[in-house]
């Protein structure tokens, strides 16, 4: 059964809504994956933040209209299945991993800030380090000077002692 004007209306402004606050959006053909394989997918997507959205191609058309997605709307064709994230490198590794794993599922293409994304360059965001790993990294970087200053500090009181203990030493060895 087909979608009356009001759902029409709905999906276009909640497909709006998820651009809104997406930076970036990769759509891939699902035909002929088991549901099993979709499932896997979904809740995949759900844990790392990804949203996915199966909708009418028309639909996601009109509602990219005014977007940085817009670009890439003539080729929403066939049965896709829509990821969007506000992390580019999350839904590109979970999508194209998934694809790597079930050849029935075709990534199509992507957008990322406007730009129109081909195969090779949703490959190589793939591959990209997280957001977490990168803050992480930053993070260790930060932190080494500080550390490295503790250090230098607690080697000075730390030499002393030494020092101390080893006068200690040699005078019990000279009175002995």
């Amino acid at each position: 059964m087909g979608l009356n004007r009001q759902d029409k209306a709905a999906v276009i402004e909640e497909v709006k809504a998820i651009f809104a606050e997406s930076s970036s959006l990769i759509f891939a053909e699902y035909r002929g994956l088991s549901v099993e394989a979709i499932t896997a997918l979904r809740a995949e997507a759900r844990k790392n933040g990804v949203k996915l959205r199966v909708a009418k191609n028309t639909l996601v058309a009109r509602a990219a209209a005014e977007t940085p997605f817009a670009c890439a709307a003539d080729k929403f064709v066939g049965p896709l299945v829509y990821g969007f994230s506000a992390d580019p490198v999350a839904v590109a590794k979970i999508l194209f991993n998934f694809a790597k794993k079930n050849e029935a599922f075709v990534i199509k293409g992507g957008v990322m800030d406007g730009k129109e994304l081909d195969l090779a360059g949703i490959e190589a965001l793939s591959k990209l380090p997280s957001r977490d790993e990168l803050l992480a990294k930053l993070m260790a970087t930060m932190n080494e000077p500080i550390a490295k200053f503790v250090r230098t500090l607690n080697e000075v009181p730390a030499r002393f002692v030494r020092t101390v203990a080893a006068v200690r030493d040699s005078k019990e060895k000279a009175a002995a």
